[in-house]
C-alpha cells in the first residue's frame, strides 16, 4: 500500500501592524498623494461600494468604535461595548442615470466567515449580534447630499430577527415593519444598546 504524502499546509503569515493613514503621505515615484488616491477611489459618494464604506462609518461614528475598517473581518463595526454590528445600506438614488427611484433593499445579510488558516467557511450565515439599516432617502439629484445626515434613515435588528427571517435580503418597508420608526443618526447608539440587551 502506498502512503500518501502529507498535504502541505501554508503558513500563516501575521497581518501588517495597523497604521492609519492621514492622507498627506506622498508616493515614491509619482507626483500624487494618498489624498489623491482617495479622491480618486472614493470621490464619488453615490457608487454602491463607496457609499457601503460610508454607512460603515456613520456607524462607527454613532456607537463610538475605533479603529480602521477591517476588510475581512465577520462584522463591519464593534461598538465600545463589544457589540458586533453589521452595517447594510441602500438608497433611492443612484451613480447612474434611473427613470425612477430604486426600490431600496438590502442584500448580504449572510456570509461565509474567513477564518485564518481554514479560509472562507462553506456555509454563509448570519453572525452579527446586530444588524444596521441604513438608507440614503434623497430623490432630487440635485439635493442629493451624502454628507446630509438629514437625507439619511437608519434601522435597527437583532441579528435573532434577522436570522428568523431566513433570508439573504430585505426590502426597506420588511426592515421597518420589524424595526418600527425609521432612526436619525442621533438615535443609533441608544437603539444598539437596546438591540443588543433584547
Amino acid at each position: 500500500m502506498t502512503e500518501l504524502a502529507p498535504t502541505w499546509i501554508p503558513p500563516v503569515v501575521p497581518a501588517a501592524e495597523e497604521r492609519p493613514l492621514t492622507g498627506s503621505e506622498r508616493f515614491l515615484g509619482v507626483d500624487a498623494g494618498v489624498g489623491d488616491f482617495w479622491r480618486f477611489a472614493m470621490g464619488d459618494l453615490r457608487s454602491n461600494t463607496t457609499r457601503g464604506l460610508l454607512a460603515e462609518f456613520l456607524v462607527q461614528c454613532a456607537v463610538g468604535g475605533r479603529g480602521v475598517r477591517e476588510e475581512w473581518a465577520e462584522h463591519d463595526v464593534t461598538a465600545l461595548d463589544g457589540t458586533t454590528i453589521e452595517v447594510k445600506s441602500a438608497a433611492r438614488l443612484q451613480a447612474w442615470p434611473q427613470r425612477r427611484a430604486a426600490v431600496p433593499r438590502f442584500g448580504g445579510l449572510r456570509s461565509r466567515i474567513w477564518t485564518d488558516g481554514a479560509g472562507r467557511a462553506d456555509v454563509a450565515t448570519h453572525h452579527a449580534q446586530v444588524y444596521v439599516f441604513c438608507l440614503h432617502t434623497e430623490i432630487d439629484p440635485r439635493a442629493y447630499d451624502a454628507l446630509d445626515l438629514d437625507q439619511w434613515q437608519f434601522a435597527v435588528l437583532s441579528g435573532e430577527a434577522v436570522r428568523a427571517q431566513g433570508c439573504a435580503s430585505l426590502a426597506w418597508p420588511t426592515v421597518l415593519k420589524l424595526a418600527g420608526e425609521p432612526l436619525h443618526h442621533g438615535d443609533l447608539d441608544t437603539a444598539v444598546r437596546a438591540c443588543r440587551q433584547v
